[in-house]
């Protein structure tokens, strides 16, 4: 049976930092395959990764001929399972040890070993260090951590999910940004946002329109410690005054952006209370002063509703 332990374990970044920076380039390997197999979709949501009940996986991906291949991270067994649609299925163990270089190598032996074949650009995204095809380095993999990672995921995912439920405009899936390593949720306005001219295409197509964004992060070098987080994009004037809640959440004024750690999250009595409170309290500030339609948007389901 869960516990409020198992649903909201501790997660310290200097505990898993190692294992974290492999498993974020594992990811990112897999992603670009993602990337690389399905269509585009709006505000580059087909090269997401989703949180399943028994770690992350892409999803069915077509491969061409007629058949679909999944591709999902188990860290229940803590191993890479490649499965097609005609039945067949391969997987290989995650382990300490395993450079990212020999994950590349075998997952890509193994998609060849059922009949997948499949080019990406091997370089990282955003992250320093070699080519992921060349990367000898980056092999820590605490299984235990990655465990708790995942169930950190899925508890915020649920309450990501049912916090979606309050809002009938259009937003995103709950899905896994693989280029980030951020669990992420997006509501939009309808409305475009305005064009800035020093944007790359990636950003240019993420931010074409209004959005307010949601989402954990499990810590970086800027910010040592995981959190939840949101932003309004393009943040209107007077943003970071507005209050939040619960006490304890701020806003980091330089990037406009609210934080809640995410120990006060898990070491709470109501972890789920404390997060939805958070969420709601920064996409009414961002709201509120951007004129989005709240009432509009809410559905029955809603606080109050």
């Amino acid at each position: 049976m869960a516990t409020q332990q198992t649903a909201w374990p501790p997660l310290p970044l200097e505990d898993w930092v190692d294992t974290k920076r492999t498993l974020h380039r594992y990811c990112q390997v897999v992603g670009k395959i993602r990337m690389a197999l399905v269509p585009f979709h709006n505000h580059w949501w087909h090269v997401t990764l989703q949180v399943d009940t028994r770690g992350v996986t892409t999803g069915p991906m077509p491969v061409g001929d007629g058949r679909t291949v999944e591709i999902t991270f188990d860290f229940v067994d803590h191993r890479l399972v490649i499965c097609a649609s005609d039945g067949s299925s391969q997987s290989f163990r995650l382990a300490h040890g395993l450079a990212c270089s020999a994950f590349y190598a075998q997952l890509f032996a193994t998609l060849h070993s059922v009949g997948v074949n499949v080019d990406i650009h091997p370089a990282p995204f955003d992250l320093d260090g070699p080519l992921l095809s060349q990367d000898h380095r980056h092999d820590t993999y605490d299984a235990n951590a990655v465990t708790r990672f995942w169930h950190v995921l899925s508890s915020s995912g649920h309450v990501l999910g049912e916090f979606a439920g309050w809002f009938n405009g259009k937003q995103s899936p709950v899905q896994l940004f693989w280029h980030s390593f951020d669990l992420a949720l997006a509501r939009f306005s309808g409305r475009r946002a305005p064009t800035q001219a020093d944007m790359d295409r990636v950003t240019a197509e993420a931010y074409s329109h209004e959005v307010i964004a949601f989402g954990f992060w499990p810590g970086d070098d800027k910010k040592p410690y995981p959190a939840f987080y949101s932003y309004t994009a393009p943040p209107p004037d007077g943003l970071t005054s507005e209050p939040l809640r619960p006490r304890g959440a701020w806003w980091d004024t330089a990037a406009r952006t609210a934080y809640l750690r995410y120990d006060d999250v898990c070491n709470s009595d109501a972890p789920h209370d404390r997060l939805l409170a958070f969420l709601t309290s920064a996409y009414e500030a961002g709201a509120r002063l951007a004129g989005w339609d709240i009432d509009g948007f809410a559905t029955s389901a809603a606080p109050g509703r």
